[in-house]
């Protein structure tokens, strides 16, 4: 009985050390090294005690329990359970566990399946079930507080202690011990620890309300644009983005050493057409912040730290952006991207921005146009966004995403013979780095040629925007490059009809107000804001203002305070993939060809709803083997997510299947049937 009570008398140091011994661990497990947690303890104490103390605050609640024991160690085992979330994912991907991925934990099986080998999703499962029985045996069997449960005094200590480390908090951000804007959300969470970070992703979110915020304040902005002209009735050309992934000059790096430039023509276009540089809100990742600022003309800054408006805000409501602006222009709106529709879940959230289509990698015909770490090359979104262009009257708004220059750049040789060689760097790891890197960025030069050069003599005027959406991850610091500036890449405007050269620094969420307002377009209030108050007396202010307006406040930009912009109805792929015919070439296999329009490696064959292996021949053909049809069967064509979920993204119409006489070829009696995600009830027909 004693030691429990002398226990009882020292257990908050007892918990404050067992919280900084879990700390160690969800740190270990998080940077994959027992090493470099303690060099990270060792090197960064008070950022090591702030988050072993935040552990030690949410377990203050066992207090105002008789179970302390039992509460200790769920709380312990929760956030040794989001560790290994974070481990585990920090394995298969850059971005580590964040707020918006939490949702993900009521489907744990589904993270199970996305990042663990089926063999370890099963052990984890298991070992999750033991946890959970040894937690209910511990609550049942475990040891309980015998003394009197002073509420009186217990839940204001317990509260006290709450203020008291939200007011640490504040005393380590105003001393810079933690921030509060993550330019890289891995290098974040890396410098200020997992706990802190993911707290902060949780409930750190969207745009705080600024003191002044009222309707006469929003009046009072709008009437600082005064000076701009109208938009005059007129033919505006095509404008096209290009957004090139981890694009920048490797030249600014003071210590490489390379053969040749691996980016002559796109120094070329910087010297004869508009250019500068380039901030980004992010460093070694973030696309999708770079692009939601590009498209929408609004900063990150003013959002939480490391937060994805893709993941946040955009999943709620449609966004005022180029896409809604132009198309009350007559523009038609389409975005191309190179890799999986489901990246940054831009499926989702592109019709919340306006497009009116959508090509991902799976609406695309190209095979064995990837780079040795398997992502596609840049160099097919040329013919897509010729498509684009040619697939309507209308002129066209294009946002394309590159994918080619994508990390994590491998630590060994992969390219047999490099065009660019590499020296300098620290480690020969770092050359093998770099020599990959700058190969890819040479093939993305060769793209911007061809691009540019088949734009060249399209018979419609086309402004074409280029630039890199951040900086490599390398672990670059500002004394490793020239400009002494990592938020920043650089962009080129090019057009074949003849503008002005203007060379300027702009800020990715300036640009689309910048090329808007070179070919006479002013409409839009954030990119009216852009053109008319730009380099003004508190045009940061009234610009986080005008953001919380739109997205958070009371739309008094809007007649009425509603906002205007629907969610469009954005087709996947430029074209419907459509299933016409099938016909059996080998009885004695099984094997049917099937033919039809617009298939890709990633179209495969539903067979009475289940999926069915699929080989792809070419754009017209597929075939399947290995089952004999049968009357009734019941056929469609899905485009397949490249992503590790491999769900539907849209379909064909279903096709009943019959067989017309023993000497026939098969045939496809289509009934009317249900229309796929990307077609219109009204145009299903019989086909005889």
């Amino acid at each position: 009985m004693r030691k429990w009570n002398f226990i009882n008398r020292i257990s908050l140091i007892l918990q404050a050390a067992g919280c900084a011994v879990l700390y160690f661990f969800i740190e270990a497990i998080s940077r994959h090294s027992l090493l470099e947690a303690w060099t990270y303890m060792t090197e960064r104490p008070l950022v090591y005690a702030y988050n072993a103390g935040l552990i030690f605050t949410t377990m203050l609640i066992a207090y105002l329990f008789r179970r302390r024991c039992f509460w200790r160690v769920f709380i312990g085992a929760f956030w040794l359970f989001l560790g290994i979330v974070n481990g585990v994912i920090l394995s298969a991907r850059v971005t580590p566990f964040t707020g918006p991925d939490l949702y993900m934990l009521a489907d744990a099986m589904s993270i199970a399946e996305k990042y663990l080998p089926p063999a370890l999703a099963t052990v984890a499962v298991v070992l999750t079930v033991i946890a959970m029985l040894a937690l209910l045996v511990l609550f049942v069997k475990g040891p309980r507080y015998r003394g009197k449960l002073r509420y009186r005094y217990n839940i204001p200590l317990v509260l006290a202690g709450v203020l008291l480390f939200g007011a640490v908090t504040q005393l380590a951000l105003e001393k810079r011990v933690l921030s509060n804007y993550f330019g890289n959300i891995a290098f974040a969470y890396e410098d200020y620890g997992y706990p802190y970070c993911l707290a902060t992703t949780i409930f750190n979110t969207g745009i705080s309300c600024p003191r002044d915020y009222s309707e006469e304040e929003i009046r009072r902005i709008e009437n600082t644009e005064k000076n701009l002209p109208e938009t005059k009735d007129k033919e505006y050309p095509n404008i096209i983005f290009v957004q090139l992934e981890s694009f920048f000059d490797p030249k600014l790096v003071n210590y490489l050493q390379l053969s040749e430039d691996p980016i002559p023509y796109f120094r070329k276009l910087m010297k004869e057409y508009s250019s500068g540089y380039y901030k980004v809100p992010s460093v070694g990742a973030g696309t999708a912040n770079t692009e939601f600022e590009s498209i929408t003309g609004m900063s990150m800054h003013y959002f939480g730290p490391g937060e994805y408006p893709y993941k946040s805000i955009l999943k709620e409501t449609t966004c005022e952006s180029a896409p809604y602006v132009l198309e009350g222009l007559g523009y038609s709106t389409h975005a191309i991207h190179n890799n999986e529709a489901n990246f940054y879940g831009r499926k989702s959230i592109f019709p919340n921005l306006g497009f009116d289509t959508f090509t991902s990698e799976e609406y695309m015909p190209e095979e064995d146009q990837q780079n040795p770490l398997g992502w596609v090359k840049d160099s097919v979104l040329t013919d897509e966004i010729l498509k684009c262009l040619d697939s309507t009257e209308e002129k066209d708004y294009i946002y394309t995403i590159s994918v080619q220059g994508h990390g994590d750049y491998p630590e060994e040789p992969v390219l047999e013979e490099p065009e660019i060689t590499v020296k300098g760097c620290p480690t020969e790891e770092e050359n093998y780095q770099w020599e990959y890197y700058v190969n890819q960025l040479h093939e993305m030069d060769d793209f911007v040629r061809e691009l540019t050069e088949a734009l060249e003599d399209y018979p419609e005027d086309v402004v074409l925007v280029m630039y890199g959406d951040h900086l490599p991850t390398m672990g670059l610091t500002v004394e490793d490059v020239e400009n002494r500036y990592l938020f920043q890449t650089e962009y080129v405007i090019w057009d074949n009809f003849g503008l002005e050269k203007k060379d300027e620094n702009l800020a990715a969420y300036q640009i689309a107000a910048e090329v808007m307002d070179r070919v006479g377009i002013h409409e839009g209030n954030i990119f009216r804001y852009h053109q008319a108050r730009r380099n003004t007396r508190n045009y940061q202010v009234d610009l986080e203002t005008l953001q919380y307006d739109i997205l958070y406040g009371n739309r008094y930009v809007y007649e009425d305070g509603v906002n205007p912009f629907e969610r469009t109805k954005m087709k996947l792929g430029l074209y419907d993939v459509t299933l016409d015919s099938v016909q059996q070439i080998s009885a004695a296999e099984n094997t049917y060809v099937i033919k039809g329009t617009n298939f890709t490696p990633s179209s495969e064959v539903k067979l009475n709803g289940e999926w069915y292996e699929t080989i792809y021949v070419n754009t017209t053909t597929l075939m399947i083997t290995g089952t004999e049809l049968s009357d009734f069967d019941r056929l469609s064509v899905n485009q397949r997510s490249n992503s590790s979920t491999r769900k539907a993204l849209s379909k064909s119409f279903d096709r009943s299947y019959y067989a017309l006489n023993p000497d026939s070829k098969w045939k496809l009696e289509n009934a009317v049937e249900e229309p796929s995600e990307n077609q219109n009830p009204d145009d299903t027909k019989n086909v005889g």
